[in-house]
């Protein structure tokens, strides 16, 4: 999980560029979206590796 919180720190900072700068806010929020979608895509990717793991254990205790 120490990935998704290096993602989501470039999503704050462009979201920090955002607000300060201006002529280019578009870009930055676009940027912020972008790194959220990447946060999302790991936090799934993370519940998927989970639920293999779990299953994984499951069949052999059974």
């Amino acid at each position: 999980m120490i990935r998704l919180v290096e993602i989501r720190s470039q999503e704050y900072l462009c979201r920090e560029r955002a607000a300060v700068d201006v002529q280019r806010r578009a870009f930055w929020l676009a940027q912020a979206e972008e790194w959220e979608r990447r946060a999302l895509d790991e936090i799934a990717h993370h519940f998927r590796e989970c639920h293999l793991n779990w299953s994984e254990v499951r069949q052999v205790t059974h």
